[in-house]
């Protein structure tokens, strides 16, 4: 059945059109009126909707019954990553939905080879949260990972968090996979370097506020993979239930 995010209320009973984008894409699957599609607007649970009505532009769909399940990891992880090149950030903020992380913050590190202005980065971060929403329809996800505006690393690692923050470094003498295992399942921010990683004073400001540094191994990961590769080693350690 077709999933699509809806940033509105949904109640059983409710009647009305698709917006236009979502009306377009519903007509592109060449779904016919009775069909069945699901909706969910992120606030949790999701609802199954008919196809009431629809022309050459529009659709009409009336919700008909709703269900709570969830597809979230109970603890919550957040990915902090550095602005790599190119559209990497893309497949980093798709994969990270998929593997069930609740947020995405983007970082400005020193070794950064993006730089973006104020206006850039507001056109980006709207670029990243669609397509968080899509992936979010795509993996069964009722909730929409958020994807924060671009901070400093300094700034950010100087912020309070309740999250305990980890930072991936080849330099760490104890693994991620060895602290996760006498860990129970926490709340977590795994703080990811551009390529070349975090510079030396970057790392140290980092653990001067706390942040725990840990390896992924005896290879070196691309800035891409690292992140992704704890987010499922976590999920592989720790379980989803």
């Amino acid at each position: 059945m077709p999933r699509f995010y809806l940033g509105r209320p949904l109640a059983i009973g409710d009647c009305f059109e698709l917006p236009p984008a979502l009306a377009h894409h519903v007509l592109v699957l060449r779904m016919q009126l009775g069909q069945y599609i699901t909706l969910f607007n992120g606030e949790g649970g999701e609802h199954t909707a008919t196809i009431s009505g629809m022309d050459r532009k529009t659709v009409s769909v009336e919700i008909k019954a709703f269900s709570p399940r969830e597809a979230e990891l109970p603890y919550t992880i957040t990915l902090a990553q550095a602005l790599p090149e190119a559209a990497k950030m893309d497949w980093i903020v798709e994969k990270a939905a998929e593997l069930g992380a609740a947020a995405l913050q983007p970082l400005a590190a020193q070794r950064c080879v993006v730089r973006l202005s104020a206006e850039r980065a507001t056109k980006r971060l709207q670029h990243w949260q669609a397509i968080a929403v899509a992936a979010a329809e795509q993996s069964g996800r009722n909730r929409v990972m958020h994807v924060a505006s671009v901070m400093d690393v300094d700034h950010y690692v100087g912020q309070q968090d309740l999250h305990l923050r980890l930072l991936l470094s080849p330099d760490a003498e104890v693994s991620l996979a060895q602290w996760a295992r006498h860990q129970p399942p926490r709340c977590v921010t795994l703080m990811v370097g551009p390529e070349g990683g975090f510079n030396a004073a970057e790392q140290a400001g980092a653990i001067k506020h706390g942040v725990l540094a840990l390896g992924l191994g005896t290879r070196i990961l691309r800035t891409e993979t690292a992140g992704l590769a704890a987010l499922a080693a976590l999920n592989a350690i720790w379980g989803e239930m």
